[in-house]
């Protein structure tokens, strides 16, 4: 299923998006693809494909640990590709693969693209490059028909803004804090303010990660003006408990799904009911 079609889908039954984000191959390719049917059975919308790296930078402690493991589990680049394969075999949902520069770089940007394209995938993020940077991104992304998905942050100053705006396709993704990943208790004003200044700039969906969760946060986001959220590191704390038997972890991991979705129903709800308050008092 294509991104634009996803969000249509779930404008239609007034749902804000839940995206998933996971490293594959932590601790092991069967438990990452029983995660992603389980996160999908129970709400998430999108898979974030995370492949891992030895040097991620934008992630916090607990996805360092999981690429850490990944990469001692000998996962590489070719096996992700064709762990995208392998889900898109039962789920048709839209993917988005994260990764960071040098592995697209090194295999090729526009072969990489291709290969995840073919393998299943919709979108990509590349977390370690600027805008003045993605050019090659850009043009191999739109030649075989990936969506570069851009972040912006509460420092993005307006110009910069604008041109992320332009440039980006599929949805935008705001990141919710200063620093790197990982789950918070609360959510700051910035990232409400944010979202309403992106939405100034561009109609594309928006959705909004870093520090997401608890299902109050989905809601809060959503009834702000964002189009869904990302959660990531939650998921991470909650299997790495019991990196043994992590199957043992799918029925937490479940709930935590359904309460994340259950918020960006919430929130989706919350906002119309506010827009109608308005236009009516309008």
């Amino acid at each position: 299923m294509e991104i634009k079609e996803k969000f249509r889908e779930l404008s239609e039954e007034k749902e804000g998006a839940y995206m998933a984000h996971i490293y594959y191959g932590d601790p092991n390719e069967e438990f990452s693809l029983s995660q992603i049917e389980t996160l999908v059975k129970h709400g998430a919308d999108f898979i974030e494909f995370g492949i891992p790296f030895s040097d991620p930078t934008a992630d916090g402690a607990i996805f360092q640990a999981a690429c850490a493991r990944a990469l001692r589990n000998g996962i590489t680049p070719p096996k992700c590709i064709q762990g995208i394969k392998k889900v898109r075999e039962n789920l048709d949902i839209p993917i988005i693969v994260t990764t960071y520069y040098n592995i697209p770089y090194i295999a090729g940007v526009k072969a990489f693209l291709s290969e995840i394209k073919e393998a299943g995938a919709q979108g990509i993020i590349v977390p370690d490059v600027s805008l003045e940077e993605a050019n090659p991104l850009l043009d191999a992304g739109g030649e075989v028909g990936i969506h570069v998905i851009f972040q912006v942050t509460p420092l993005t100053t307006e110009d910069r803004l604008r041109r992320i705006a332009a440039a980006a396709s599929g949805f935008l993704y705001v990141v919710n804090v200063e620093g790197v990943t990982g789950a918070r208790e609360s959510l700051a004003d910035s990232t409400l303010k944010l979202v309403n200044r992106v939405r100034k700039h561009n109609a594309i969906p928006i959705m909004a990660g870093f520090g997401i969760s608890k299902k109050e946060h989905a809601a809060a986001v959503v009834s702000a003006g964002a189009d869904g959220v990302i959660t990531g590191s939650a998921l991470g704390e909650i299997y790495q408990k019991n990196l043994e038997n992590p199957e043992e972890t799918l029925p937490k991991i479940a709930r935590f799904a359904r309460q994340i979705k259950q918020g960006c129903i919430e929130g989706y709800i919350r906002r119309l009911n506010a827009q109608n308050i308005s236009y009516e008092e309008g």
